[in-house]
């Protein structure tokens, strides 16, 4: 027999397998000889107190064992007469496009300008160790994306868009831990993420997909209202192949400028959007636990920590009209260096499954509306891009033409005082310390300043000379959106491109953009 119970308890007995099957076996007055096993369904953390509560959703099951989980995708094989899908991009959203082809017995032809996962690690190396980038293979761009070497955050707030739940199960099937869908804000850790999307690869190519590493949209043809035929540049070899295409899902994520300048050269519609640019903030994990779990000391840190996972935030405040707000905050994590060229700095953060490393870090950015690219509007609907190469551009001067990144510390920064020191960060090009509001300027440096400052008061303790911020953190969402019609998701003007994902401004992580990928195919049906 199966019953299901909503339980709020102490951390202490939520976390402890003993105590919480004595707590179940209170509440549903079971009877000495039952047997019975526990599987948490929904699994959330309640820290607004100091006596932490775990709010558990758990199927009980009564003398029967639990069910394996059981989720297989109907994918079917493709043949010589199946229709074709391009996708252009092997993030989240290509992916997630091209298994959804395979449910709907259409073959997927992905055109990726990365390298797959593996061949990755030494581009994402030579970043960290060296300072060189390599345009086409780094932390934005290869084989699943930014998402794959960028935390592996599954939280999103597009339950309305499309079935969250089934994309949590497609990457169970392809490896992801089971406990993906019982978190309330579930992640898969940036160790893990990798052979997943390798997974998802082999399941691609088994069922008779095409997968093309390290070949870069170049250029396409169109005739009337349709595209007709791409050009795809195989950077191995250096030879521009020519391929005619019948649907085209453009999944190129929010680092292809390239495609943005393609478009706006062809004279293709695309729009300036809204979009954030800020700093990566970084403090010890310890002091953010402190904060959150309410410990008076460092040992009431260590007790907590022996049942609690690494504390996270999540803070917003407007000043000026303008919003200044937490993103991607990474607690127990790392910030990369997520440049896409050689001269620019550019941040963003991932943590490890287990979020274990001694360093919790968070984008902090300012809100900018169209009127704030005023000055850059010889460029059109690139307004927005331009704006962001030039402080990405800016960081990396600042920072001494490497990418060694501009930092201060959070207090020095707010007092306008140049520290004479730096602490210790998990940035691994290294941290240079210079005045940053010389690096953010005038529409992002004041804001930031005022939003510390109120951060400050709402965590007590987070306004130190203990953290330090990172310049810069600048593509927290693209500058530029593809337009589609809200029905068909086609483009107004070429009726075969379905923009799609991050890249077209329809999605905002791993999960969102998995969904839209979906929903794209389904369209070009």
């Amino acid at each position: 027999m199966k019953k299901t119970i909503q339980l709020q308890l102490p951390a202490t007995t939520a976390f402890n397998e003993q105590l919480l099957k004595e707590e179940i076996a209170t509440q549903l007055s079971l009877n000495p000889d039952d047997t019975f096993s526990i599987q948490p369904v929904k699994r959330s953390i309640d820290a607004r107190g100091r006596n932490i509560k775990i709010n558990l959703t758990v199927d009980v099951y009564i003398n029967e064992s639990i069910p394996e989980f059981s989720y297989t995708p109907d994918y079917k094989h493709c043949t010589p007469n199946s229709e074709l899908r391009t996708i252009i991009g092997a993030g989240p959203a290509g992916l997630f496009a091209a298994l959804r082809c395979l449910e709907l017995g259409l073959k997927p032809v992905i055109f990726e300008r990365g390298k797959d996962v593996q061949s990755r690690r030494r581009d994402l190396a030579a970043i960290n160790k060296e300072h060189l980038v390599n345009p086409e293979s780094n932390y934005c761009f290869g084989e699943g994306g930014a998402g794959t070497y960028s935390d592996g955050k599954l939280y999103t707030r597009s339950t309305k868009r499309g079935d969250v739940e089934k994309i949590l199960k497609v990457l169970v099937y392809h490896g992801a831990s089971t406990e993906i869908l019982v978190d309330a804000h579930p992640h898969i850790g940036t160790n893990k993420l990798p052979k997943i999307i390798a997974n998802m690869r082999e399941t691609i190519l088994k069922f008779g997909g095409e997968i093309h590493f390290e070949h870069k949209l170049t250029d396409f043809k169109t005739d009337k209202n349709l595209l007709k035929e791409i050009t795809v540049l195989d950077l191995k070899s250096g030879e521009e192949k020519l391929f005619p295409v019948n649907k085209i899902i453009l999944a190129t994520g929010h680092s292809a400028r390239n495609i943005y300048e393609l478009l706006h050269a062809k004279n293709v519609l695309i729009e300036a959007k809204p979009f954030a640019m800020g700093v990566r903030a970084e403090h010890p994990q310890e002091l953010i636990d402190r904060i959150q779990y309410h410990c008076g000391s460092l040992n009431e840190v260590v007790q907590k920590r022996n049942y609690l996972p690494a504390a996270s935030y999540s803070l917003v405040q407007q000043v000026n009209g303008r919003g200044v707000y937490s993103f991607c905050m990474c607690p127990g994590g790392i910030i990369a260096p997520c440049a896409t060229d050689q001269e620019e700095i550019v941040t963003n953060g991932w943590s490890p499954s287990k979020r274990n490393n001694p360093y919790a870090n968070s984008g902090i950015v300012v809100g900018f509306d169209l009127k704030d690219f005023e000055p850059y509007k010889k460029h059109g609907a690139l307004a927005g891009l331009e704006f962001q190469k030039q402080l990405e551009h800016t960081a990396w001067t600042k920072g001494g033409k490497t990418q060694t990144a501009p930092a201060q510390r959070l207090q020095d920064f707010v007092n306008n005082k140049l520290s004479n020191t730096l602490p210790d960060c998990s940035y691994q090009p290294g941290i240079t310390s210079v005045m940053m509001n010389e690096v953010l300027g005038r529409l992002i440096g004041p804001s930031l300043q005022e939003g510390f400052k109120s951060f400050g008061n709402k965590m007590r303790g987070y306004l130190t000379n203990e953290a330090v911020i990172v310049g810069v953190e600048s593509r927290t969402s693209t500058p530029v959106r593809i337009p589609r019609d809200r029905e068909t998701l086609k483009h107004p003007q070429l009726e075969n491109l379905f923009p799609c994902g991050e890249g077209a401004g329809f999605a905002g992580g791993i999960v969102s953009a998995a969904i839209d990928g979906e929903k794209c195919t389904e369209a070009s049906k």
